[in-house]
């Protein structure tokens, strides 16, 4: 490698670690608001108060992710738009997606009770914790509006490089619930519903700083909002796509996850927890690649934008070399702590030595969906949305029938072995799709008319 090259790599990197250190710390603020909820209603007298918030937040988690699009089809059209050097278009996908943003959610607050009692039916609780979060869900949902609109803004920003927005709107809202949550439950005397409305507040001044943050970004953008481009439906067709093959990316992967519990608990309780504290590794790993994706999807979709494709490769590389160091820590970190870490998460005896029966498909999962999570943020920055989608319909062709495969011909002792088997499938088989796409786009689209794709 030339001095030359060396010193871009090294440029592109800082670049990356620039973009992801913000988002990573960001992600790490989201468990400590469930655990502050979870304390505060847990120390009620009575037990169906935190049944009802661990309801209704399961509820929104579900809700809110099936419309993060808002959020990815954002920033990868902002990126590319700042590409082009377009200050024009930056504004106006901005104003279209904030207008989306309310119109969705402003028909879940029309649509607030059926959906409620649909959501709250599927997650089958007892009928007194069911109805105390219906109490909750009919609070939380009036600040859908505000959560859409946030999940826009950020985007917005992302999509010009600027991720400490993420983190200053981040620690905003779980800073100004967690206040609440204690103002509300413990000096009040509120239950689930006080739980409820510290939400909805947090979250509208979330909103409040986000606009004031916009308004002092426009200052520094040239260009004009255009009437025709936020009041004609056809102006949104780019953004409807965009965003509708996301929609069912997510979709497809909320199936993956739902289907994944539901099967872990037809095994019993006890299957069901340990595969649920499982999952927090995977969780917990998912808070730093998501930091180098959300960088990626911002470098790239620049890239894609000016037509600069070495600068494109570069970036991926870097993006690259951060998942891979940090998909491989934890790896280790699973291989040789994860017991201890096991039992940091659970005190319960069986559920301990049942989650270690399992262990080793933690040690193999982060080295085998990093290329999925770092794919993910290429393809969102360059808009190619439809290789995102067809990757998850790939997965679940191998997945369910590894799953159907694995419950006829195993012995009942390896059953959840068998459901833990087809979900590394489903990830593995997602990362070869997008891999594989990768390479041919980069033969294809992604390259420099003048010289072969490396």
């Amino acid at each position: 490698m030339s001095r030359s090259e060396s010193s871009s790599s090294g440029a592109a990197r800082r670049r990356i670690l620039a973009l992801a250190w913000p988002i990573i710390l960001s992600n790490i603020t989201v468990p400590l608001l469930g655990l502050v909820d979870t304390a505060v209603v847990g120390h009620l007298p009575d037990s169906r108060y935190l049944a009802a918030v661990t309801l209704g937040a399961t509820l929104f988690s579900f809700l809110y992710w099936g419309f993060g699009f808002l959020r990815m089809g954002t920033t990868g059209l902002t990126s590319q738009a700042v590409g082009r050097e377009n200050d024009t278009d930056v504004r106006n996908l901005l104003g279209q997606s904030l207008l989306i943003a309310a119109g969705i959610g402003a028909a879940l607050i029309v649509f607030s009770r059926p959906l409620i009692r649909l959501g709250l039916w599927l997650l089958d609780g007892s009928d007194i914790a069911t109805a105390l979060a219906a109490e909750y869900a009919e609070i939380r949902i009036l600040s859908a509006p505000a959560v859409l609109a946030n999940y826009a803004i950020l985007g917005w920003f992302l999509g010009q490089q600027n991720s400490r927005v993420t983190l200053a709107i981040l620690v905003l809202t779980n800073g100004v619930n967690i206040l609440l949550d204690l103002l509300f439950v413990i000096g009040l005397g509120m239950t689930s519903d006080g739980v409820a409305w510290a939400t909805v507040i947090a979250d509208y001044t979330a909103l409040a700083f986000g606009l004031w943050l916009v308004s002092r970004q426009l200052r520094w953008l040239s260009g004009r909002f255009l009437r025709h481009r936020l009041l004609a439906v056809s102006a949104y067709g780019e953004l409807f796509s965009v965003n509708a093959n996301l929609f069912v990316r997510t979709l497809g992967l909320l199936f993956v996850m739902a289907f994944f519990t539901s099967r872990g608990a037809a095994q019993g309780d006890t299957v069901l927890a340990a595969n649920a504290v499982l999952l927090q590794f995977i969780m917990l790993t998912s808070y730093a690649l998501d930091g180098f994706a959300h960088a990626a999807e911002a470098l790239t979709g620049r890239s894609v934008g000016a037509r600069r494709w070495t600068e494109f490769a570069q970036s991926v590389r870097s993006a690259a070399w951060f998942s891979l160091l940090t998909a491989g820590i934890a790896a280790l970190a699973f291989a040789l702590g994860g017991e201890a870490l096991i039992a940091l998460l659970t005190g319960l005896p069986e559920v301990r030595e049942t989650a270690a029966t399992y262990l080793p498909w933690m040690v193999a999962m982060p080295l085998i969906a990093v290329w999925g999570y770092l794919l993910d943020g290429v393809f969102i920055g360059a808009t190619a949305i439809r290789e995102m989608r067809n990757s998850i319909f790939a997965g679940l062709a191998v997945y369910l029938p590894a799953w159907w495969l694995g419950q006829a011909l195993l012995p009942e002792a390896f059953i959840n072995h068998g459901l833990w088997l087809a979900f590394t499938l489903f990830m593995l088989t997602r990362s070869a799709t997008l891999i594989a796409y990768y390479h041919q786009r980069r033969r294809s689209d992604w390259r420099d008319a003048n010289h072969d794709a490396s």
